[in-house]
């Protein structure tokens, strides 16, 4: 079998030389930053550990000569999930109480590590006395926090390093550029300027308070602004400063506060992601400005996004927005995902009712074409006659709910969680190998992911049936009492996660 073969050679002339002279020229190392905490790899793994790794790891140097891209895998939690506190606006504030214990269990025994709440946990409109960066309920959103940490999760709070309501108290028109807003729902925002140092001066501080007042774990910043490749965002206000380069491909002044703000939260031990622009990524010209990078919203072709988001810096979240996306089944967000290191969240909590968008009194967008409330009253229509559900979690959840999503999450998530541990180095998207006894069909794309075990991803993007042929055996992670096995048929459009059978 090509693994001893490999082991056997590794013995003669050393898994260092074997590594350096096979490494293709596309595949890239790259490390993310940790938080200050001993890794299990450091912490707890013994002699045969790392001696089980380390063969792994020159096995795969030797075998994979070029592949998209290389990553060693640190400091990761991969299984993200959104959590509707409540509706907001709303008649009275949201109160967590025993559905949210019960939830927040449940959500960890699915294996979430990550709960992110949107921007109903703030008082944006400033309806009970809190604004854009306090919560609705100060004690309940605590408690609710508390509940989040007693499970074993982090959160993370929605904040904006750019979005603030132009009927806010505090907005003062020189931080935004004329023209420059966006209304939708019960948001009016404006797009405030990164170059203004009015605008930096009120919301960094309070961005920051968000993380230190509350016990949040980190944030969950949408960018709110566009990018310089969009253009049409009117002129300079008196209250920019023009410090840096601002090109199609660089956007130097939004890149300067996300590095500053990204900063701040590492200082703290925190998590930083970060949303820019549908499946966009910052314009930073390298620089890493975000833990992760949640992409999605508003796509409606995930092949597309998929295509446009493979390659992008580590971490990358989907959300796909399945109120646009067009998708075959609750496993196609998987399908796209896995074989990048990019693992779809989870929406959950509270059901999403779309009372939000019928409250009396709050001033609401009159455009009939505004989609934000047509999903609000869709469903609310629905929420009333079904009320025992399957409930939709969120404006990017599917309306009608499908009950099928949460079992597809969670087939995947504990089987995604298993390959991706610390310290596993990822070949994305291999290329020229010896880990097959035939060139993969066409519309086949493989990954391998390296630690004490190794796992192959093998996903058939085509419309048909291709069989797969391995040089060594592995066995399905979906079907683990199955014999080992080496030849693989896959359906159209289907995912499989292997383990290298030992010797």
């Amino acid at each position: 079998m090509l693994r001893r073969e490999f082991i056997y050679a590794g013995m003669c002339t050393g898994v260092g030389e074997l590594a350096l002279a096979n490494r293709g020229s596309d595949t890239v190392l790259s490390c993310q930053g940790g938080t200050g905490n001993p890794s299990p790899v450091i912490k707890s793994y013994t002699v045969e550990d790392h001696r089980e790794r380390l063969e792994n790891i020159g096995f795969c140097e030797f075998a994979i000569r070029t592949c998209m891209r290389r990553h060693l895998i640190t400091d990761y939690l991969p299984a993200h999930a959104t959590y509707n506190l409540g509706e907001y606006p709303s008649r009275t504030r949201w109160e967590p109480d025993d559905y949210d214990e019960k939830e927040l269990r449940r959500l960890k025994d699915h294996g979430i590590q990550i709960i992110q709440v949107f921007d109903d946990w703030n008082d944006s409109l400033r309806l009970f006395g809190g604004d854009k960066y306090s919560p609705v309920n100060p004690e309940g959103f605590r408690r609710f926090v508390d509940c989040v940490h007693r499970n074993g999760m982090k959160i993370l709070p929605y904040v904006s390093t750019g979005f603030l309501q132009r009927t806010d108290p505090d907005f003062k028109p020189e931080w935004s550029r004329e023209g420059d807003f966006l209304v939708l729902g019960y948001w009016n925002m404006a797009r405030c300027s990164p170059s203004s140092p009015g605008w930096r001066a009120y919301m960094m501080k309070k961005v920051l308070q968000v993380l230190d007042e509350y016990g949040a774990d980190g944030l969950y910043n949408d960018g709110g602004y566009l990018a310089n490749k969009h253009h049409g965002r009117g002129a300079p206000t008196t209250d920019e400063v023009s410090a840096f380069p601002e090109e199609d491909d660089y956007d130097g002044s939004f890149t300067d506060l996300l590095g500053l703000l990204y900063g701040e939260v590492k200082r703290r031990g925190g998590i930083f992601k970060l949303h820019v622009n549908g499946a966009e990524k910052p314009m930073t010209r390298g620089l890493r400005v975000y833990d992760y990078l949640w992409v999605g919203e508003g796509v409606g072709n995930l092949e597309g996004m998929r295509e446009t988001v493979k390659n992008y810096m580590p971490y990358v979240v989907p959300c796909p927005d399945f109120s646009f996306a067009e998708y075959e089944g609750p496993h196609e967000p998987y399908l796209h995902g896995i074989p990048y290191m990019q693992f779809p969240l989870l929406q959950a909590g509270r059901p999403f009712t779309g009372e939000r968008a019928l409250i009396p009194g709050v001033a609401y967008n009159p455009d009939p074409n505004d989609f934000w409330m047509r999903i609000c009253k869709e469903a609310w229509k629905h929420y009333h006659e079904h009320p025992e559900g399957p409930y939709s979690y969120g404006a990017w959840d599917a309306i009608p709910g499908r009950a099928d999503i949460r079992p597809a999450h969670l087939h995947w998530v504990k089987q995604y969680l298993c390959m991706v541990e610390e310290g596993t180095c990822a070949y994305l998207e291999v290329g020229d190998s010896d880990l097959f006894l035939n060139p993969l069909p066409e519309g086949t794309v493989a990954s391998v992911f390296a630690n004490r075990e190794i796992y192959l991803v093998l996903a058939n993007y085509s419309g048909s049936v291709v069989n797969v042929a391995t040089r060594d055996n592995y066995f399905s992670l979906s079907s683990p009492d199955a014999p080992s096995e080496n030849l693989w048929k896959m359906e159209g459009r289907t995912l499989k996660i292997l383990r290298l059978a030992k010797d």
